[in-house]
């Protein structure tokens, strides 16, 4: 599975970005998708994730700002970030978990990784 993440830049305190990715390859079936991030000197920690049936799940600092949604037909996930803050600023990862056609147990992948920077 490869996972291709875009939509990623700069912006300022305040403004608004949905960052989106895809999942190729040889998929059966997608079951949970989602966004981690990576601060500088920090832990990678769960921002936002959605299952197959549309179940969202929010770390508490985004609650209220971050929507994520799916969109199963396009493999594709997308988080979109309103009222963005400097600390939200980190390379931001989706991930999901999913079966293969050479495969009858669900694995989780990674994506590269796309930069959102916050300026104040």
């Amino acid at each position: 599975v490869q996972l291709q993440a875009s939509g990623g830049g700069l912006v300022q305190a305040g403004g608004s970005l949905r960052v989106s990715c895809t999942a190729s390859g040889s998929i059966v079936s997608i079951g949970y998708m989602g966004w981690h991030r990576q601060a500088p000197g920090k832990q990678r920690e769960l921002v936002a994730s959605i299952t197959s049936g549309g179940s969202t799940n929010y770390a508490d600092s985004v609650k209220g700002r971050f929507s994520i949604s799916r969109d199963n037909a396009k493999n594709t996930v997308y988080l979109q970030m309103n009222s963005l803050k400097p600390e939200d600023t980190a390379v931001y990862y989706c991930t999901c978990n999913a079966r293969l056609r050479s495969g009858i147990v669900y694995s989780q992948y990674w994506g590269q990784g796309t930069l959102v920077t916050v300026s104040s």
